[in-house]
């Protein structure tokens, strides 16, 4: 896997070379926007990880110019803990968010969850494939595994799971849920969405049970999980 740091503080940049090195990962640096224009031109880069607070053009134009010419994830590295900071890096097209400081294992566990979300962008075979986590949701074969188990379930189970799947965090009402998957003339009422559910977290196990969230008054939610 080739990985770009683009970062003005070379200490930073050749430590997190070093983090990387560890992991097999090969890295190319760049000092600042212009040289990682130049190094994306000249190198297949897999993931960018992009330092928000440079001299001349900052993290988000950069990321704003990345995004026009390719989708190559970008990972936002930063001292600044502000939400609002978040939000405007992930709107630009951003795919996670790193607080300095941070160690080597958590940079490399959100470096291998992005590429997991891309996977099947990379991979045209596998663009049936979905993932969240360590939930893997197969379109065609209509397969769905929790941690390489194997989860066995109905066909409106699987129906919701991939509902939720496909449009993480957005909320659901029973009766949307009812309307997509049951169909409008279902009879049985909302009842019939909730015990599905219980029965669909129970199979997926205590661990991810949470993943699809109760919304007090509302419905559901599917929390996606890097």
């Amino acid at each position: 896997m080739n990985i770009l740091i683009v970062d003005d503080e070379r200490d930073m940049r050749d430590l997190i070379s070093l983090m990387l090195s560890q992991e097999n990962m090969n890295t190319f640096q760049a000092e600042n926007g212009r040289a990682a224009y130049q190094k994306l031109a000249q190198e297949k880069i897999d993931l960018v990880l992009l330092d928000v607070m440079m001299p001349d053009e900052n993290g988000f134009q950069v990321c704003a110019s990345i995004r026009r010419q390719s989708n190559v994830p970008v990972i936002f590295l930063t001292a600044k803990d502000a939400n609002e900071d978040k939000v405007r890096g992930l709107t630009l097209g951003g795919d996670d968010y790193i607080v300095k400081p941070f160690s080597a294992t958590e940079l490399v566990a959100r470096i291998q969850a992005v590429m997991r979300r891309y996977e099947p962008q990379l991979n045209p075979a596998k663009q049936h494939i979905i993932i969240s986590g360590d939930i893997v949701l197969d379109e065609i074969a209509r397969r769905v595994t929790v941690e390489d188990r194997e989860v066995p379930l109905t066909l409106k189970e699987f129906d919701l799971l991939h509902l939720f799947m496909k449009q993480p965090n957005i909320v659901y009402t029973r009766e949307q849920l009812l309307e997509k998957i049951w169909s409008l003339g279902y009879a049985g009422g909302t009842r019939t969405v909730d015990t599905h559910i219980k029965t669909l977290r129970l199979k997926l196990g205590k661990e991810y049970s949470k993943i699809i969230q109760t919304v007090w008054g509302i419905g559901y939610r599917f929390e996606e999980r890097q």
